[in-house]
């Protein structure tokens, strides 16, 4: 039966090794849960969201007087209007518009501070159960210790903060909110924003799955499971939307509630797709194996050793060169004569 199969697939090119690599994956994702790391993951993302965006929210009306008066508005009414497509009225005026209200009331330098701190112990913390989900999936689960990889995580999160305080913006204010800032000569650039948008996040994951995994292929090798993060994230994102817009009078049980679950059920979808992006790139490892890279410090100590060589006179350095020499073959005379 599964020569006969293979048969089949081998006319079409390319067929058989694609079968062979969705094989793999869904192996891959079924052996390591990845339904149920995906819900640890998407659990302490949601508990780093609340004080990681009252901050950034608090940020804000320190920001007016540089962008505009008008910032905190424009801010408000974005939020607001993107909250409307999936949340009810009673939960935007009752909670939404409220909350708003009171972090974007000027500077806020208590929420900052406040915000700040438990973001980066609650942010730091998501990173290291995604660092550690995205290992397993990768078959290398356990190989860090427990202070490198808290190190390593708290690290990402700055860079994380970085990446996110570029990519965030241009999501939501969109092409038609942007275009009005862009000169009018400039206006043919916005043709290139959502591909522009969809290769940082691309490339994005993909350093994401290169720093995660203690044992790394070549960077290049994981576009495909960051290319197909993107694509799950955004179709679960449509369906999503579609899903509570048929449905939308369900969630007034829940009242309050009901923004909480929307938001975990999408951390969960995007959890789900970063671990596939991930089984994935670890199939295709497992079915046509990449020349595995040095560790970073062992990186490290050849170019520093490179670089105090190079910093030595020239005499000193030949001197050290003839010496490795001799030693080298004093070694080969030793290993001939105890052959011999």
């Amino acid at each position: 039966m599964k020569s006969r199969l293979r048969a089949i697939l081998s006319v079409v090119p390319g067929l058989l090794g694609l079968a062979r690599l969705t094989a793999e994956t869904v192996r891959v994702c079924m052996r390591w849960r990845v339904t149920g790391l995906a819900a640890e993951a998407g659990f302490f993302a949601l508990l780093s969201l609340p004080p990681l965006i009252f901050g950034l929210l608090g940020a804000v009306g320190y920001l007016a007087k540089p962008l505009g008066s008008d910032v905190r508005e424009r801010v408000k009414t974005n939020i607001i209007d993107y909250a409307d497509q999936f949340l009810t009225p009673d939960v935007i005026t009752g909670v939404i518009q409220p909350t708003l209200d009171n972090a974007l009331s000027g500077g806020r330098a208590d929420v900052i501070s406040i915000g700040f701190l438990l973001s980066l112990w609650s942010g730091s913390r998501c990173l290291n159960v995604l660092l550690d989900t995205i290992s397993i999936m990768y078959g290398q689960g356990g190989m860090r210790g427990i202070i490198q990889t808290r190190v390593m995580s708290l690290s990402l999160y700055f860079v994380s903060l970085l990446f996110a305080a570029v990519l965030i913006p241009l999501m939501l204010l969109g092409p038609d909110l942007l275009s009005k800032a862009v000169p009018p000569e400039l206006e043919f650039l916005m043709i290139f924003y959502w591909p522009v948008v969809g290769g940082v996040t691309i490339i994005g994951f993909a350093t994401l799955f290169f720093i995660a995994t203690p044992k790394r292929a070549p960077w290049v090798r994981d576009l495909p499971g960051a290319t197909l993060t993107l694509v799950i994230w955004v179709l679960s994102s449509f369906g999503l939307r579609w899903f509570l817009g048929n449905s939308v009078d369900g969630f007034t049980v829940y009242g309050p509630l009901s923004a909480t679950i929307v938001i975990l059920i999408w951390l969960y979808f995007l959890g789900i797709g970063v671990l596939i992006g991930a089984a994935l790139n670890a199939a295709a490892s497992r079915l046509w194996p990449p020349p595995e890279l040095a560790p970073l410090h062992e990186k490290a100590k050849e170019w520093i050793g490179d670089g105090v060589a190079r910093l030595l006179p020239v005499e000193e350095r030949a001197a050290r060169s003839r010496d490795d020499g001799g030693d080298d073959e004093g070694t080969g005379l030793d290993s001939s004569r105890a052959i011999g």
